[in-house]
């Protein structure tokens, strides 16, 4: 599994970022992410969407993240639909995986990873809707007793 970091400006510019391979996802390859984010020497600023996994949501990486002024948001529990890379992933899985065999996990991650390297050439339209942060309200709901 890889630690990906996808950023879109308002421009639409998409900086895939990814660390080594390991069987599992730590607070050390966190940091390795926020490094090579700072190293990015990027002119705004830059916040860095997570979930509440531990590995992410520990000491180390919020010093780490405050040092190098990375501001980190956490998404509330339990609404992956609010989580753009739950939404890219299932993009990911329609595009590479149903239906499809891969003789070995080399194939596999190579097929995952040209999908996400072409994914802003080939699917720009599909993930221009996709990945948006335009969700629908309800200011005037209904609360009805059962």
């Amino acid at each position: 599994m890889s630690v990906g970091a996808l950023i879109e400006f308002y421009f639409k510019l998409i900086i895939c970022i990814t660390i080594p391979e390991e069987p599992y996802i730590t607070a050390a390859q966190v940091c390795e992410l926020l490094k090579k984010l700072a190293a990015l020497a990027l002119t705004i600023p830059i916040t860095l969407v997570l979930d509440n996994a531990r590995y992410q949501k520990c000491k180390i990486v919020e010093e780490l993240a405050l040092s190098l002024s990375i501001e980190l948001l956490y998404l509330p529990s339990y609404l992956p639909n609010l989580n753009l890379i739950e939404r890219l992933w299932k993009f990911v899985k329609k595009k590479c995986l149903y239906g499809k065999y891969y003789e070995n996990f080399s194939d596999f991650s190579s097929a995952i990873y040209e999908c996400l390297s072409d994914a802003h050439l080939k699917h720009k339209k599909e993930l221009d809707s996709l990945l948006t942060l335009r969700f629908q309200k309800f200011n005037k709901s209904q609360i009805m007793n059962v």
